[in-house]
């Protein structure tokens, strides 16, 4: 019995052993990217029953980063149920990215929240808290090309497509029957090379029959991909390995990166092969575009400075043939994921590919305007059809025409990258949503007016929304953006007041804040009643003190303030110009002053509530004085009537 048992251990202690060697080889070609040998190893030993955090993380990760996002998103669940101790922040991102990948959207957002929680500063958290709402905002995009496949794929990978001349130019590691394949071990294919097929074939059927190698003096037995042509189409930039003059170079660790290489087509053929300056041994600089003018070169790099995986980079192109410093295109646009694959269009227009930004899947494309600055910076995702659940990259259009090509791994395998037609329908344009907010108040004492209606009408006078304000006074409408509007606010006792509102063309928020005045406003002591209600003059015949007809329809506009407020009391004041004599004038004034108060008093208004006097021209309220040449307009307004608050209590 002994001796089984120590037979079992020892055969226990040997299996174990050889499944740490088999992790320690698998770690190894992870750490050199090495996916395909390592991902089979890690997997093996999954299958054998054994877990750890350590083991489903780079399981998890390989699938990730062959864009196999279904098991990925099995292994980084395991990992978190079953560890969660060793999970870090990037694995909850990931898991979230691997998530959309087969649309489950609601558990996705629940990590990304979590993802957000642990590394809150990260710009790829950051964009999500800024946009909870983004699927709908996707939505909205939703139809702007049209998209079909072409009839060039073959079965392997093909994208990365550029337009020279009539040809569409594009990466491929299709079997051409030669009799070595080399492959590599990130993804277990061939090698890319360039191809070429007329832009007329793509969509005619066996079109992959059409393609063939772009140049011999270009492709070599390692990674071609992802051209560029300059204007005048004799110079072209491209990605390859690092790999010139038959040397195959690697950085420290063992790994080979991706650089940028020129090309001039001379004498019919295309040679003259250059590395870029700015390329190293130690990181990859990958995918050029050009600016329409052809001055600047973008691309894709992970070189000191970058936020993230790899972010969005250009470099001037200068008279001379050389070139500027690496300049980073900032967080605006890059995040701490993965930003790929720019094209310029003639708008200058940037399409690029990113997981960073909220998006639908791996891999989606967005786009932004190269002549924004600062906060006119929008990143828009382009919607579906040119975006999926999978990875869609590589995007190219042709301005003039709206037609052009992606890349997408969308078929059936979710595997190999196709190529698609598309054809842009309209341009994308940001979700506009505009909120128009305010409050309700008395327009002196400032307090806020509960039970207002404020209605909201469009530039037809079509009524849109009405509502009535609760205790905060405070009103909100969604109007469209761009349009007119008539905002109105009313409230039994005050004069309804109107306002012209304009809404923009990007989402914001407008604020709009209503002032009513009451019909008949409570006047304070000291306060004149005859501007309070914007009395006309009370005209008096000339040398008389009677009332006129016209008079007393000012008067009548006194009369009911007082009846309306049974406290207060006035003192009415009557004046006259300074023509004629200073006491006659006196006694005029102080006639009609008693004729005001007769015809109140009248009226019903008790003789205690008025007081007044005649003051003749002792307080003119210009220059007019005596002998001072003046119009009639500035005499006019020295005859006036004052109607001041003693109390009103």
């Amino acid at each position: 019995m002994k001796k089984i048992t120590l037979f079992i251990f020892l055969l226990t202690a040997f299996f174990g052993y050889a499944q740490e060697k088999k992790i320690e080889r698998a770690t190894k070609r992870f750490n050199q990217y090495d996916y395909v040998n390592s991902q089979e190893i890690y997997q093996k030993v999954v299958d054998k029953g054994y877990e750890s955090g350590d083991l489903f993380k780079r399981l998890a990760d390989s699938y990730y980063l062959n864009a196999k996002y279904e098991e990925a998103a099995t292994y980084y669940g395991k990992l978190i149920e079953q560890f969660p101790e060793e999970v870090e922040p990037e694995v909850y991102f990931r898991y979230a990215t691997s998530l959309r990948a087969t649309k489950d959207y609601a558990l996705s957002d629940k990590m990304m929240a979590r993802f957000y929680d642990l590394g809150e500063d990260d710009t790829r958290a950051v964009l999500f808290r800024k946009a909870p709402d983004y699927l709908r905002e996707i939505e909205k995009q939703k139809g702007a090309y049209d998209v079909s496949i072409t009839q060039i794929n073959s079965g392997y990978s093909d994208f990365g497509s550029a337009l020279y001349k009539d040809k569409l130019i594009f990466a491929s590691n299709r079997d051409t029957g030669g009799y070595t394949k080399r492959v590599h071990k990130w993804n277990g294919q061939p090698f890319l090379n360039l191809y070429e097929v007329d832009t007329s074939k793509v969509g005619q059927d066996g079109g992959t029959k059409f393609a063939k190698p772009f140049s011999a003096n270009l492709n070599t037995q390692y990674h071609e991909s992802s051209p560029v042509f300059a204007k005048g189409d004799s110079v072209m930039y491209f990605t390859r390995n690092n790999y010139s003059n038959g040397i195959f170079s690697k950085d420290s660790t063992g790994t080979n990166k991706l650089k940028l290489y020129r090309a001039s087509y001379r004498n019919g053929a295309w040679g003259g092969v250059k590395e870029l300056p700015f390329n190293s041994d130690n990181y990859t600089v990958a995918h050029p575009a050009l600016s329409p003018d052809g001055k600047k070169l973008y691309f894709s790099s992970d070189m000191p400075g970058t936020l993230g995986q790899a972010d969005l980079w250009y470099v001037a192109i200068n008279d001379d043939g050389t070139y500027g410093e690496p300049v980073n295109l900032g967080n605006r646009i890059n995040t701490e994921g993965r930003e790929s694959f720019p094209y310029v269009s003639a708008a200058n227009d940037l399409f690029f590919a990113s997981n960073g930004h909220p998006g639908l899947g791996g891999l989606d494309i967005f786009l932004t305007n190269l002549d924004a600055t600062g906060e006119d910076v929008t990143i828009l995702n382009i919607g579906e059809p040119a975006n999926t659940s999978k990875d869609d990259f590589a995007f190219i259009i042709d301005s003039e025409t709206k037609t052009g090509f992606l890349s997408s791994n969308r078929g059936k395998s979710g595997i190999d990258d196709d190529i698609y037609m598309i054809r842009q329908l309209r341009r994308p344009e940001p979700l506009c949503e505009i909120l128009l907010t305010g409050n309700v108040t008395d327009k002196n004492t400032e307090e806020l007016l509960k039970d207002a209606t404020v209605t909201l009408y469009d530039d037809k006078n079509n009524l849109i929304e009405s509502i009535v304000t609760s205790r905060k006074a405070t009103f909100e409408f969604e109007p469209e953006c761009d349009a007119k509007y008539l905002l109105r606010g009313s409230k039994d006792g005050y004069t309804t007041v109107e306002k012209r509102v304009s809404t923009p063309n990007l989402s914001g928020e407008i604020q709009e804040f209503l002032q009513l005045e009451r019909a008949v406003q409570i006047a304070k002591p000291g306060d004149d009643i005859a501007k309070i209600l914007n009395l006309n003059p009370i005209y008096f015949d000339f040398d008389k003190y009677y009332i006129r007809p016209d008079a007393e329809i000012e008067l009548a506009k006194v009369l009911v303030y007082m009846e309306t407020y049974p406290s207060v009391r006035i003192d009415v004041r009557s004046h006259t110009d300074s023509r004629g004599n200073d006491e006659y004038n006196r006694t005029l004034s102080q006639n009609r002053n008693v004729s005001t108060r007769d015809w109140l008093i009248a009226k019903g208004i008790n003789p205690s509530r008025l007081s007044g006097r005649g003051y003749g021209e002792s307080q003119l309220v210009n220059e007019c004085s005596n002998g001072v040449q003046c119009s009639e307009e500035q005499h006019q307004l020295n005859r006036r009537s004052e109607f001041i608050v003693l109390s009103n209590n």
